[in-house]
């Protein structure tokens, strides 16, 4: 064991990697806990902070947020069940996506959460006839597509033509869809502009428009305003020359825009939901070299990892056509000694973790890790590519680290094939 090798919470990330194997997601419980605590103290007292479920829903992972605070923004029956499995009541639960199905809205009430977000008027319809069924009724939030654009955005979600929610001209014409409800009530608005904002004045300056909207939606279709949700979508800095967001500056912005709209509607519920801000930089990727090799003058770094665990890293990495911070875990300390593009084992050229990134001498069987990788891991990548199934996931907490999700076993992944006799198949 190195003196200087790469350590979590006191634990090598060596001892980690040769208890549960690489590869491997290394999930940071101070960190998540601090980032949430921090971000609490800054914002708005009327401001509750929900964590969206897409980004990390391993259960240990929302069971943490949680006992912070933590609401749930959730987008499946599962990302439901795994709120409230980790402890979260169903009071402090929103679910909302363009294409629910019946069963996820029975279970919505079924469940009692607040909200339900409408993204069209024909779900809507299907809620309000589903909860007559029940002689049920269910609060609803409106899930709008603004008029404007937002800035600063890495990916935009709102303000163009969009799968997600109703556009604001067709709400504005809604009054009378809205009076025939019957068990459906609304009671707010749903915006959310966009991801990845790293300026302050971009996230304020959504929040002022977003609390506007539902301000003046809510007078002039006449629903009474019991919560906005305006969404989120901090960033976090991955990249060369990107700063993460100014908390400070954040948290002044926030009070100036929440104020006076809380001081009209005291009875009004705010609902910040992030998920990518909570948790990404809580987490590593932990690779093992196999080989490392030279192709035209190029090294090349052949993990045991690679896309199919952390497509994000390609996935955002490749459209700015820069690199998630990888680190040597071994070696941490000592200078670059050389460029390195460090490739997964899959059998596509697409299977790039990180390209030309400068590090000390890899050589096999060292371990490397991607850093700020705590969102949108191995669920939003294609881990049954090439039948290798889902990394363990591990948190340590107080020092002690906790198998949070086993690895996938071959066994595992062949349990639910069925294997056609064609030979006595008529």
């Amino acid at each position: 064991m190195s003196a200087e090798e790469a350590r979590i919470q006191g634990h090598p990330l060596s001892e980690l990697a040769e208890e549960f194997g690489t590869p491997l997601f290394v999930y940071d419980a101070d960190v998540l806990e601090e980032t949430y605590r921090e971000l609490r103290a800054l914002l708005p007292g009327p401001v509750d902070v929900f964590f969206s479920l897409k980004a990390n829903p391993n259960i240990s992972v929302c069971g943490l947020l949680h006992a912070q605070g933590a609401g749930a923004e959730v987008s499946s029956h599962a990302e439901l069940v795994t709120a409230l499995r980790a402890g979260i009541a169903p009071g402090n639960i929103v679910f909302l996506g363009p294409g629910k199905d019946p069963r996820e809205l029975a279970a919505c009430l079924d469940t009692g959460i607040h909200a339900v977000v409408c993204e069209s008027f024909a779900e809507l319809r299907q809620l309000d006839a589903l909860a007559a069924r029940r002689a049920a009724e269910v609060p609803v939030l409106l899930r709008v597509n603004p008029s404007f654009a937002a800035k600063g955005s890495g990916l935009a979600m709102g303000g163009k033509p969009r799968q997600f929610g109703i556009d604001e001209e067709a709400v504005r014409e809604a009054k009378e869809e809205l009076a025939a409800l019957r068990h459906a009530r609304v009671t707010g608005i749903h915006a959310y502009m966009g991801t990845r904002f790293l300026g302050h004045e971009d996230v304020v300056g959504n929040t002022r428009q977003i609390l506007a909207l539902a301000e003046d939606l809510a007078g002039q279709l006449g629903f009474p305003l019991r919560t906005v949700d305006f969404g989120g979508g901090m960033g976090v800095a991955y990249f060369d020359n990107e700063e993460d967001l100014d908390l400070d500056a954040l948290g002044q912005g926030m009070r100036e825009a929440v104020a006076p709209f809380a001081a009209r509607h005291p009875d009004c519920r705010l609902i910040m939901e992030l998920g990518r801000y909570l948790t990404a930089r809580a987490g590593t990727y932990v690779v093992r070299a196999r080989y490392v090799k030279e192709s035209r003058g190029e090294q090349f770094v052949v993990a045991d990892g690679g896309t199919n665990h952390h497509m994000a890293a390609v996935g955002v990495g490749s459209f700015v056509k820069r690199n998630f911070p990888v680190r040597h875990l071994g070696r941490p300390t000592e200078p670059p000694a050389n460029r390195y593009t460090l490739t997964g084992p899959l059998c596509t050229p697409n299977d790039v973790v990180a390209k030309k990134v400068e590090l000390p001498e890899v050589r096999p069987g060292d371990l490397l890790g991607v850093e700020r990788s705590g969102a949108y891991g191995p669920t939003a990548s294609p881990v049954l590519f090439l039948s290798h199934g889902y990394p363990a996931e591990v948190v340590v907490h107080r020092g002690r680290a906790h198998l949070v999700r086993e690895r996938d076993t071959t066994e595992d992944l062949l349990a639910k094939q069925r294997l056609v006799d064609f030979d006595s198949a008529p």
